[in-house]
């Protein structure tokens, strides 16, 4: 077999749905409302109690609104083709899956390997957010951590280790070790808690609003809260791009795919609702922040418990901060289990070592990834500053939505007779719509975020054409697993 045959052979995608059928490696006990709470917890995090805000303020004023609707579009785009797929291939492993089933071994690997320490990053990143939030909420009981524990290296005066990020990144993994079934509970149990919160924020600030602070709705020309020149219809822009990575998460809920009972129905159902609430969440609590307060008075660290403050009703901001520090878990369990089912996938297709692939004997679930994940994000959560774990992410799931997006058209048009059970309306508009919004927003990332990408990726061919090319499952003649 030639090197290029090598590069694109990939899986049908009946034989993937006939393999989807047989495989008993997971057990099926995800619903889709479970489904839909894991795609919620991917989506809605501390971006719905400090995004809006903050960008009001600095870019956007009260047409922040505007921003949110402009990023659902483009995400909204991602999400409907990885709902088609999520209905054809219900197999583990998500956009790395529907890589390998259309584009072939080499593009499929390159999603996999990026999307990787992607999801990893964003179990950091989010959990040194919750631990600032949480050591807020024990200062205010009068209770102190020692210096050395509060922080990462460089981030305080004593700070050594932030051993409640560490902490609850290794929380998330044991749960997701022990049954999934449990952590999906606790997840839509967390789910509901941070939605509820959301809707208290709506229903009680509604009544505060004054509609004179939505005037100007879109400010003209001026400095921001950031000392930068902002506002216009080019700061909605801005914040549009800004907001954009408050925008997807769904894709979390299709590396579950053969743990839900019924993939074909429940997938697309999951992927699109959970879009669809966190969007509307987004934009009316949006529209109502800045109709409570001034949008210059937004751009604070808490803006929701800022502007109830601001009001009279102090007592709201607290509530407000218990609930982010509930909510926020449940973003942790959608991006550590996703981060552990393609580690999970790319193991069974013989691509990385088939040690990972190996589901506990009791509990069902992929523990040697989880435990390791678990163990990584805990030490960079509890060793590294947010803003440079922040700076990473990103650019993976973004080359995952172009690679989706494009592979929905290969699709259409090498088998436009397959069975679907979900179709993405309007694909040739919808799809490269996805593919453009993705390209801007990655041309618009950090050079370090490019230079550190390009670094992993090297080393993703070192190891591809080391070990994956001979070792896969289909380099020895079987399938995917």
């Amino acid at each position: 077999m030639s090197l290029l045959q090598q590069l694109t052979r990939h899986k049908s995608v009946e034989a993937l749905q006939a393999e989807a059928g047989a495989r008993r490696d997971f057990r099926r006990v995800l619903g889709v409302w479970q489904l839909t709470a894991i795609g919620i917890g991917g989506i809605i995090g501390v971006g719905i109690f400090v995004l809006a805000g903050q960008q009001a303020a600095a870019n956007a004023g009260p047409a922040v609104a505007v921003s949110f609707l402009i990023a659902g579009i483009g995400s909204a785009c991602a999400a409907l083709c990885y709902a088609e797929f999520a209905g054809m291939i219900p197999v583990t492993g998500s956009a790395y899956t529907y890589g390998y089933a259309v584009l072939g071994a080499r593009v499929a690997w390159l999603v996999g390997w990026a999307l990787l320490p992607e999801c990893a990053l964003v179990v950091a990143v989010v959990a040194i957010g919750w631990a600032g939030y949480v050591q807020v909420l024990l200062s205010s009981a009068g209770i102190h951590l020692p210096a050395w524990a509060q922080g990462a290296l460089g981030t305080g005066e004593g700070h050594v280790f932030n051993v409640i990020a560490a902490a609850i990144s290794l929380v998330v993994a044991g749960l997701l070790t022990v049954r999934t079934e449990w952590g999906a509970r606790f997840n839509t149990v967390i789910v509901a808690i941070k939605v509820i919160g959301a809707l208290l924020v709506i229903g009680i600030g509604a009544f505060l609003v004054d509609p004179a602070n939505w005037h100007p709705f879109v400010p003209a020309r001026a400095m921001g809260t950031d000392g930068m020149m902002h506002f216009g219809w080019s700061g909605v822009l801005t914040a549009a791009s800004v907001v954009f990575f408050a925008c997807f998460g769904y894709d979390t809920l299709t590396t579950a795919a053969e743990e839900a009972r019924n993939p074909q129905r429940d997938l697309p159902r999951a992927v699109i609702a959970s879009l669809a609430i966190s969007m509307t969440l987004y934009i009316v609590i949006s529209f109502v922040l800045t109709g409570m307060v001034p949008y210059a008075q937004l751009g604070g660290a808490a803006p929701v418990s800022d502007a109830f403050a601001a009001r009279g009703f102090g007592w709201i901001g607290v509530a407000v901060a218990a609930v982010v520090v509930v909510g926020v878990m449940s973003v942790l369990f959608a991006f550590m289990l996703g981060t552990a089912r393609i580690w999970f996938a790319l193991a069974r297709d013989g691509l990385l070592p088939g040690w990972f692939a190996r589901v506990h004997p009791k509990y069902g679930t992929p523990y040697r990834p989880t435990l390791i994940a678990g163990a990584f994000t805990a030490l960079v959560a509890g060793l590294l500053p947010i803003t440079e774990v922040a700076e990473l992410i990103n650019i993976g799931t973004l080359s995952a939505f172009i690679i989706i997006c494009a592979s929905i058209l290969v699709l259409r048009k090498r088998q436009p007779d397959l069975q679907r059970s979900f179709r993405t309306p309007a694909a040739w508009i919808v799809a490269p719509l996805g593919i453009l919004f993705s390209i801007a927003l990655i041309w618009g990332l950090p050079v370090v975020t490019w230079e550190r990408f390009v670094i992993w990726m090297l080393v993703g061919f070192v190891i591809y054409f080391g070990y994956g090319i001979r070792r896969s499952a289909l380099a020895r003649g079987g399938g995917l697993g």
